[in-house]
């Protein structure tokens, strides 16, 4: 390729990062907030229905049963019927069920809707990780993906302080400042779910921001990768030892970011003296951090095209800090070192997701993403479990931290365990045989 078509090349994928990213961007702000929210209602909501920390750490994580009972078949819908329609109907769906979280009454209420948040979720993450793959091809994902997913720490950051302030409206129109929370947060869902079924387009030749010079190159490049990997079916991911060693890589990676997201609300109350307002502000600070770094290790793993390093390194990283931050005795050292500890584990987002994307294909793609994506999740429910049991139990977040932290350390060593993914050749392969070739 010369300079001349390497140039055009990068001004379409600049085009496609210009167009889709920022509204992607923003879909994905919204489900992660409707998603983590719970834990600054808990501030207000726990003592107001009687929710115990052990109640609320299985209900928070309950979201992830509902989301992985129904991810893989909805990311074969999704393939099936295409992006626009789909991730229309998700996220329409689970504005009806987030603004429902008004209406907490008890442990059982609570555990029902967020299980019916997850299953409506369900197929939204790995469809927009499937759906790039539809526009970009693997040396450029990376940087996308990580752009997008962005979206989970900036959500942090406008999350915390605006959870404070409709925290604050707390007696208005006689509703709790809780309630106000899910049903200000769950409205937006519904107008963009309305608005993602007028505004993308399912492949590049349904993209009218693009010229047929622009489809045409746009769709040979993908072409001519996709002919290097052979078409494989569901089945043949779903019995592949890679695929089922990142869905554990993926499973310690999500037990140390959720862990965090869920309880560092009431990790900063408890440190006492502060109001709802100031722990909405101060929480969006390790949000701020990870999704500065997330995008400079994306960029620098694309650059490199390096995964396995890239993604190590942050989990070690983030497992050191979380260490750090269950003996840390001052406010401070406590969110310096939990800023970290995000910036870590969530950079490990955009090597990881370039993994499974650049050696699946297809159908294999669609399920198989699903696959990692729904079974890593399960963290998501184990681990806000364990840190409220934990916390419960010893009156203190340390044993909590220090859970995550190892977690995370495992899922360096998993990263570092699996050699074979970016050749872009998926195989028949027992778990058995992965296990002992990653040894």
């Amino acid at each position: 390729m010369d300079a001349t078509d390497l140039h055009t090349e990068r001004a379409v994928y600049a085009k496609v990062r210009r167009k889709l990213l920022p509204f992607l961007f923003v879909l994905y702000v919204v489900a992660y907030l409707d998603r983590i929210n719970v834990g600054f209602a808990a501030l207000q909501m726990n003592r107001e229905v009687g929710l115990s920390e052990a109640v609320f750490g299985f209900g928070a994580g309950i979201f992830f049963i509902g989301y992985f009972v129904l991810e893989i078949p909805s990311n074969l819908i999704l393939q099936r019927l295409g992006a626009r329609v789909w991730i229309s109907r998700i996220m329409i769906s689970w504005g009806v069920v987030a603004i429902a979280m008004m209406f907490t009454r008890g442990a059982r209420s609570f555990y029902l809707l967020r299980f019916l948040l997850g299953a409506a979720e369900a197929g939204f993450f790995p469809g927009i990780i499937f759906y790039l793959t539809h526009w970009f091809p693997s040396r450029e994902r990376a940087r996308a993906i990580s752009l997008f997913m962005t979206a989970t720490q900036i959500a942090g950051v406008v999350g915390g302080p605006l959870s404070g302030v409709l925290l604050a409206m707390n007696g208005v129109w006689h509703l709790a400042g809780w309630q106000w929370l899910f049903l200000a947060e769950g409205i937006p869902a519904l107008v963009l779910g309305a608005a993602a079924a007028k505004y993308l387009p399912d492949a590049p030749e349904h993209a009218s921001w693009l010229n047929s010079a622009e489809q045409t190159m746009l769709a040979a490049r993908l072409a001519l990768e996709r002919e290097s990997h052979p078409h494989h079916t569901l089945r043949s991911a779903l019995s592949n030892g890679n695929v089922w060693l990142l869905a554990l890589l993926y499973f310690t990676i999500v037990f140390g970011h959720y862990g965090i997201a869920l309880w560092l609300p009431q990790i900063l109350k408890g440190f006492g003296g502060m109001s709802d307002l100031r722990v909405g502000v101060l929480s969006s600070l390790p949000f701020l951090t990870a999704a500065i770094v997330m995008v400079i290790v994306a960029k620098h793993s694309d650059s490199h095209e390096e995964r396995r390093w890239h993604l190590a390194l942050s989990a070690f990283g983030g497992a050191i800090a979380l260490a750090a931050s269950a003996v840390a005795r001052s406010p401070l050292l406590s969110l310096l070192t939990i800023s970290i500890a995000a910036a870590g584990v969530s950079s490990t987002a955009g090597p990881f997701w370039t993994m499974p994307a650049g050696f699946l294909e297809g159908t294999a793609a669609a399920g198989g993403i699903a696959f990692i994506n729904s079974t890593g999740n399960l963290a998501g429910f184990v681990g806000p479990s364990v840190v409220g049991l934990i916390r419960q139990a010893t009156g203190s977040f340390a044993g909590g931290l220090l859970a995550m932290a190892l977690a995370v350390l495992i899922a360096g060593i998993i990263a570092l365990a699996i050699p074979r993914l970016e050749q872009g050749q998926l195989r028949e392969q027992p778990l058995k045989e992965a296990f002992s070739e990653s040894s």
